[in-house]
């Protein structure tokens, strides 16, 4: 008798299962109660391929499994959850806060533009504390995260003249805290939990796609860096995220391409040779092909 084949753990984008407004939003606010109510309170294992997300939980308690490990705590307490990393809870009902979801290649931007500052691996370790948790000197930038993260609220809810640029500025405010937390409760090596080879691989693979997406490297050479081969690099993918490794790539040169139509000036044709295409016409179809709609058409109804 055949096993049965094992169920990969479903993958949550919030844009387009729970809030449709803008389905490829690059930041995104809820409360926890709201999130709550709409995915019940005993939420079953999932994770966010392409996103960051950060708990902020100022009453009630909470447990989790995060990562492999089990947690459980009381508010005010902070989850931070990188993207794949699988995790599931239950809450009281009283349970509320914060949840900031942020796509991994605006964060990456961020950090980029601070280089040396933080550890590379800083934003790898999903992470659990509890204020009571933290030295004293950690809890003014708990103060700070959690009035950011209040006024980021605030601007999520507006559609006021300069609304993108201000998200975008206190999302970075938001993790530049976050980060200062994380190293003053980064674990020690013994207590970071452990990682499936998969797993290693495909953070690995999304690293290089990263780096690498404008240079349109094939899924050998892909698979190469890793010292894998294409058909488990395709497998991994497969489980990780629900996609072929094709479309690993590909989504990331579609966000890019969609930011740029959104928020820049640049023309289309300039676009597609940043993004590593030799013909803007092949562009074009690339990204008509994905999206339904012509990259000229796409920047003119966002223009709103």
């Amino acid at each position: 008798m055949a096993a049965a084949p094992v169920q990969a753990i479903p993958d949550i984008h919030i844009g387009r299962v729970y809030d449709q407004r803008d389905p490829e939003c690059e930041i995104h606010y809820e409360t926890f109660g709201r999130l709550a109510e709409f995915f019940g309170r005993n939420t079953p294992p999932h994770r966010h391929y392409c996103f960051f997300q950060i708990h902020l939980l100022l009453r009630g308690s909470i447990s989790l499994n995060l990562d492999g490990r089990v947690y459980g705590g009381k508010a005010p307490l902070l989850i931070f959850t990188p993207p794949t990393i699988p995790h599931s809870f239950y809450s009281e009902e009283d349970t509320d806060g914060h949840v900031l979801t942020v796509r991994q290649e605006v964060v990456r931007g961020w950090y980029r533009a601070m280089p040396g500052q933080w550890p590379d691996a800083l934003l790898r370790e999903a992470a659990f504390f509890e204020l009571d948790s933290l030295p004293a000197e950690s809890a003014a930038d708990f103060s700070a995260l959690v009035q950011t993260v209040e006024l980021l609220q605030r601007e999520f809810e507006r559609d006021a003249k300069g609304h993108s640029a201000l998200l975008q500025a206190l999302g970075e405010c938001v993790f530049i805290h976050l980060s200062r937390l994380l190293l003053a409760h980064e674990p020690t090596a013994a207590q970071r939990p452990e990682r499936s080879e998969d797993l290693r691989l495909f953070l690995n693979f999304c690293d290089l796609v990263e780096a690498h997406f404008r240079d349109h490297l094939t899924l050998s050479e892909y698979a190469g860096r890793l010292l894998i081969t294409e058909a488990r690099l395709n497998d991994i993918c497969r489980r990780m995220a629900e996609r072929p490794s094709k479309e690993v790539v590909h989504e990331r040169l579609l966000q890019e391409a969609r930011r740029l139509l959104r928020y820049s000036a640049v023309p289309v044709s300039e676009i597609s040779y940043q993004l590593g295409f030799a013909d803007p016409a092949y562009f074009s179809r690339f990204f008509t092909k994905r999206t339904g709609t012509p990259p000229s058409q796409f920047r003119l109804a966002g223009q709103y």
